[in-house]
């Protein structure tokens, strides 16, 4: 027998029409940027162009994630499609990382055979990539802080901001010193910030779909807090991870002092769920109860 229960939280209400918005500014900005830098023969403008159509279909992929994720559960599908936020996030995070890769190949080979490149069409291109994609990222900052994949569109907007910075002072250089070689170096250090963005977005993103503990919650301090209610014997075979970014899960069995009844057991299941709400913000709990069962004691155990 399983005792299942969540505590009700405030869930933040994500923007889709932000999305939208972004999506198609970020089109007009990569049709921009393409033309812009195949007239010039600007490099590091095709590659925040090509950074630009990243951002594009990591925005897609957000937006269809955020639909899907607020679809209903069913029979077929349990836990609905909540998940699916973690799956764009992984997705984008992998493309900023093969877009860095493309354009540290494109940035050397361009670095040791420097073409002349028309500069004041590539100011007025990063200009306009810094205006649209720094108004973009505004518009999804708040609710970047609340959800991962909301985080990784927004860092995919942000970085290209920056990219867009770089190739405006590179366009500048080139303009009053005729440093072509800067449009490479440029678009090397494009590249690198977007390994490092994409590094650590795949990192959370993986470990949230490979249901690891997340990373402020200590096990043994759960145990801890559990053992001092009155009634509790030993918590064991725990699970916790997060379901998506509002949902944190434990499972686990909850071996009793005593043989009670249910009646007895649900008032300290919810003395249990209390402190792990408020003390760890654990808002969806499945325990098992036990009293003097034939099982392994251990807090991890491999079902």
């Amino acid at each position: 027998m399983h005792s299942h229960s969540h505590v009700h939280i405030h869930k933040h209400e994500v923007k889709g029409k932000n999305l939208l918005f972004s999506i198609v500014l970020n089109v007009i900005i990569t049709v921009a940027q393409v033309v812009g830098g195949i007239v010039s023969g600007s490099l590091a403008l095709i590659s925040d162009a090509l950074h630009n159509f990243s951002d594009v279909l990591s925005l897609v992929f957000t937006y269809i994630a955020h639909k899907l994720s607020r679809k209903k559960a069913s029979i077929n599908q349990t836990f609905g499609f909540k998940r699916a936020e973690l799956i764009a996030a992984f997705i984008n995070s992998m493309t900023l990382i093969v877009v860095a890769i493309y354009l540290i190949i494109e940035a050397t080979q361009r670095f040791l055979h420097p073409e002349p490149i028309g500069s004041t069409l590539v100011i007025w291109m990063s200009i306009l990539g810094i205006a649209a994609n720094g108004f973009s990222a505004l518009l999804l900052k708040g609710d970047a802080d609340k959800n991962l994949n909301m985080k990784s569109a927004y860092l995919h907007l942000f970085t290209d901001m920056m990219a867009s910075v770089a190739v405006l002072i590179g366009g500048l250089l080139m303009k009053y010193f005729s440093w072509f070689w800067v449009d490479s170096v440029m678009t090397l250090i494009i590249a690198v910030y977007l390994i490092i963005v994409g590094v650590d977005l795949l990192k959370s993103s993986t470990k949230m779909l490979m249901l690891f503990t997340p990373a402020h919650i200590d096990i043994k301090e759960i145990v801890r807090e559990v053992h001092k209610i009155p009634g509790v014997n030993k918590l064991h075979h725990i699970h916790v991870w997060h379901l998506n970014d509002e949902e944190l899960h434990l499972e686990a069995h909850l071996d009793c002092q005593q043989d009670i009844k249910m009646s007895e057991f649900n008032a300290l299941l919810h003395e249990v769920e209390q402190v792990l709400f408020h003390k760890f913000h654990i808002n969806h709990i499945n325990i098992q109860p036990e009293y003097n069962k034939e099982d392994p004691k251990d807090y991890i155990v491999q079902d």
